[in-house]
Order: structure tokens, then sequence, then C-alpha cells
């Protein structure tokens, strides 16, 4: 059985930082593309950033050069540092992969206010 679970979000003033952190069981971890997705109330669940089983990464455009996706194969974990947070950055944070399905973890609160 596949399961995701997040820890790391929380309350930032902008500009702050926060690291989001999601580990993996169920899965044979290092094979997959695992990816950080944000749902901000009213608005569609959008992927944040993305990496590949080799280390390939991607970003939307709206963090690039603010966040960095990594991972740790042998902790079977995802990582998502994110800096100089902004307020639209609050959302709920969700970790993904794909395998025949997605499969998404609780998801994370981020809060970026003053």
């Amino acid at each position: 059985q596949v399961q995701l679970v997040e820890s790391g979000g929380g309350l930032v003033q902008p500009g702050g930082s926060l690291r989001l952190s999601c580990t993996a069981s169920g899965i044979i971890f290092r094979l997959y593309t695992m990816g950080w997705y944000r749902q901000a109330p009213g608005k569609q669940r959008e992927l944040v950033a993305a990496i590949t089983s080799g280390g390939s990464t991607n970003y939307d455009d709206s963090v690039k050069g603010r966040f960095t996706i990594s991972r740790d194969n042998a902790k079977k974990s995802v990582h998502l540092q994110m800096n100089s947070l902004k307020p639209e950055d609050t959302a709920v944070y969700y970790c993904n992969t794909k395998i025949n399905s997605d499969y998404w973890g609780q998801g994370t609160q981020v809060t970026v206010s003053s």
C-alpha cells in the first residue's frame, strides 16, 4: 500500500523560509518521479516542483529561484526548500507520485502572513 506523509508546514512571515518533507512507503521509491503540488482556497491544485528518478527537476515559473526540490532515496524522502516566501505561496502543499494512478499525501498547510 502506497503511503505518503508530509511534514514541515506552518506559519511564516513574508520573506521567510520553510522546508517541507515527504516520506514514502510501499513503493520502490528510487524508481519514481516525485512531485509537490499546492492548492490555495478557491483555486485548482497546481504543480509546484517535481524531481525524476534521475534527479532532473522542474519548477512552476512562480517559484523558480526561490524553491528547491530534492530527494534522498536511502530515506525514501523528498523535500521542498522554500525561501523568500510570499503571501501568494499560502496553500495546502501535497506530495505526489504517479504509479498507474496518482497517490497523494494528506497535505500540510503553509501560511505566509505578517
